[in-house]
């Protein structure tokens, strides 16, 4: 309380007039309240003064009623409803006498919750709007009853010339009777905008278009293999022993990012007990191709400007996926739970054929939706180079990756 309010702290001084409270009103609340659901959560203390922090404390005969309002402003003037936690505590004021206070602590939501003013977030010490755009990745991100799904949203500018049959082939069926736009609606691949006019959606795009970056710019892997173990630009030599942009259809950029790894990896060579070559690679393919697979299945597609980074080290492969984690995941609970932010790109990635000899020994098909794909990483790097792999979330909008690799020398 000494060191003020912040993103996760508010104070409020609760004050009556005639036996009745008069402020802060349910609206007040319900906006502050709502801020926190739709951050990370925090908690509101009734009873202290926000500037001086002062404890002034609720009379004892107004507690019920400071409760109430408090239930009434997360019940009827949030929607949906929020699911605070009410307490009454006693803390001593500036004269070491013990005020009652209420505290009102509220879990960062699975849902985006509208308040009497509109939709806010916490910012620092303040609740500040939504802007429009990070409102619909909010609804995006959370789930919330399929108000949004970004991958199935119409892309304006595009057409359906803009697919291309090849690509289109491997996800269409010979027999049928329905028209090119009803097969492409029903595989979410296409949809009308509010004009009515027929138009790829962002998964259509991403998969069947040969050039999706014409579209969605920052559709994309950013491949960067430096020298040594950080990013150390020097004018006698060059940090970077190769970078490029992979591009293509995302079962294209897979595939061409595993070749980018293998192509700057280091390989040692050594004989093995019947004096044959053994190969000794830094990095698991396997679990370098689950990791991309997964980089640029789940990645958010609605967050402008932000593209898959893959960063190759000497002692380390970095991967960096745009978004924040779908239904309330951590990155401890990767490996044990299962949620796909974009179902209809992750549905059209376990149709796309896997031709690599490598890979295809594994399974024949990109993507197999049974969520293998994490342990598959963790166990396999491990088991080659003796480190666990490392999942962060950085900021609540990137989830990075870090694969030790072994030693190769």
């Amino acid at each position: 309380m000494r060191l003020g309010e912040d993103n996760f702290l508010e104070f409020k001084e609760v004050r009556f007039a005639g036996g009745k409270v008069r402020g802060p009103t349910q609206d007040e609340l319900a906006n502050e309240l709502a801020a926190f659901a739709n951050s990370r959560g925090g908690v509101l203390l009734l009873g202290i003064h926000d500037k001086t922090r002062d404890v002034l404390g609720i009379p004892l005969e107004q507690l019920d009623s400071v409760e109430a309002l408090v239930r009434q402003a997360c019940e009827n003037s949030m929607s949906p409803p929020g699911a605070p936690i009410i307490e009454r505590f006693n803390l001593p004021d500036s004269t070491g006498v013990k005020q009652p206070i209420i505290r009102v602590e509220i879990p960062r939501s699975l849902f985006v919750h509208r308040s009497p003013g509109g939709y806010y977030s916490r910012i620092g010490s303040s609740k500040r709007p939504i802007p429009t755009d990070q409102l619909a990745r909010l609804f995006q991100q959370r789930s919330q009853a399929r108000l949004i799904r970004f991958d199935e949203t119409p892309v304006s500018g595009a057409t359906l010339a803009n697919l291309d049959e090849l690509l289109l082939a491997r996800f269409l069926t010979s027999q049928t009777s329905d028209t090119l736009e009803q097969i492409l609606s029903k595989l979410a691949m296409a949809s009308q905008d509010e004009a009515g006019v027929w138009r790829p959606t962002v998964a259509g795009v991403l998969l069947a278009s040969p050039e999706p970056q014409q579209f969605l710019s920052s559709a994309f892997i950013q491949a960067v293999a430096y020298q040594g173990v950080a990013i150390t630009p020097q004018a006698e030599q060059a940090y970077q022993r190769d970078a490029m942009n992979i591009t293509g259809p995302l079962n294209q950029q897979i595939f061409d990012a595993c070749e980018f790894i293998r192509k700057n990896m280091r390989t040692a060579a050594r004989k093995n007990s019947e004096g044959g070559r053994e190969d000794f690679p830094q990095f698991d393919m396997l679990a370098v191709f689950e990791a991309i697979t997964n980089a640029v299945a789940h990645r958010d597609y609605s967050m402008p400007g932000s593209k898959v980074r893959l960063r190759l080290f000497d002692d380390r492969l970095e991967l960096y996926s745009p978004g924040m984690l779908v239904n309330t995941m951590t990155p401890e609970s990767l490996p044990y739970r299962q949620a796909a932010r974009n179902e209809t790109i992750t549905s059209l990635l376990a149709r796309c054929p896997i031709k690599n000899g490598e890979f295809k020994s594994h399974r024949t098909r990109i993507m197999d939706k049974r969520g293998e794909g994490v342990p598959i990483i963790l166990s396999r790097s491990e088991e080659l180079s003796g480190k666990k792999p490392e999942y962060r979330l950085i900021d609540d909008s990137e989830l990075l990756l870090t694969i030790h690799a072994a030693n190769a020398a």
